[in-house]
């Protein structure tokens, strides 16, 4: 059975300072470029791939390798309820340069016009509305069809962590009560799911929420109580000045100083709680 080992860990360490230091010279989150041009840019090599599930499903996913000696470890990026977009690569792609194995499912996969995924909705409020009505239980085989694929590729060791955004955001909570083998997930500004579930967690779970979010931040205290007492490691962050989706907009060339500094700092919780898993 694959493991990562110490060399890895050290490796993944330093990357992921040269990352967090990189990021903040070159400017990063206020970058003229689009999040497309910045992908057609990158070093990393990222390809499409399409994997196959247990209920015969197919579906696309967006894979980005970092440039490192060793086996990585993989982490399982979901998209916003906005689908999967040019910036949740450009997500997986910075994931990549901190040393992971970075994967981007389309969960809208095969349910669009045509058969397609999230490109061919032709509008956003088609792309919520489908997003909206997808089968939990399909979510979860891709999830898990997703796992295996980046888990059995021979450039990776077995650990796996899955993050998401928004939507996304619950659905890696959610996740994270339907696969024992997860070595950690990470909820940016997501709701927890059925506080009865929290229980079935074995791994901890990491939250990034923005300070002017009440819609979300409000469900935080009762998810705390519930995974106190079912024994769940749950560590939420709030960020100062930022409200909901701020990673994103915080990496934007528009972004604001106060977007910028909490865009960064849970960019460096981020890689740093990567290191430890």
């Amino acid at each position: 059975m694959k493991t990562l080992n110490s060399l890895t860990r050290f490796t993944v360490r330093i990357i992921g300072l040269v990352l967090i230091g990189g990021l903040m010279m070159a400017g990063i989150y206020a970058h003229a470029d689009t999040a497309k041009e910045q992908l057609e840019k990158s070093p990393r090599h990222g390809e499409w791939v399409k994997i196959s599930t247990e209920s015969g499903r197919e579906v696309n996913a967006f894979i980005v390798f970092p440039e490192i000696k060793e086996k990585a470890t993989s982490v399982i990026v979901i998209h916003e309820i906005f689908g999967l977009t040019d910036w949740i690569r450009q997500v997986g792609d910075e994931l990549a340069k901190s040393g992971v194995v970075a994967i981007c499912p389309d969960l809208l996969s095969g349910m669009g016009p045509n058969g397609g995924g999230t490109d061919s909705f032709g509008s956003g409020d088609n792309v919520r509305r489908a997003i909206r009505a997808l089968d939990p239980d399909q979510i979860t085989t891709d999830l898990k069809a997703t796992m295996k694929y980046v888990r059995d590729l021979p450039s990776t060791t077995d650990v796996v962590a899955v993050s998401g955004f928004c939507w996304g955001g619950g659905q890696s909570f959610r996740f994270a009560t339907n696969d024992n083998s997860l070595k950690a997930a990470f909820v940016f500004y997501g709701r927890s799911p059925d506080t009865a579930t929290l229980g079935k967690i074995v791994c901890p779970v990491y939250g990034f929420y923005g300070e002017n979010d009440n819609r979300i931040n409000s469900t935080i205290e009762p998810t705390k109580a519930a995974a106190k007492a079912s024994g769940i490691t749950y560590e939420p962050v709030i960020y100062s000045g930022v409200g909901h989706g701020f990673l994103r907009r915080g990496m934007a060339a528009e972004a604001s100083e106060v977007q910028k500094i909490a865009t960064r700092e849970a960019w460096e919780r981020w890689v740093s709680l990567l290191n430890k898993h």
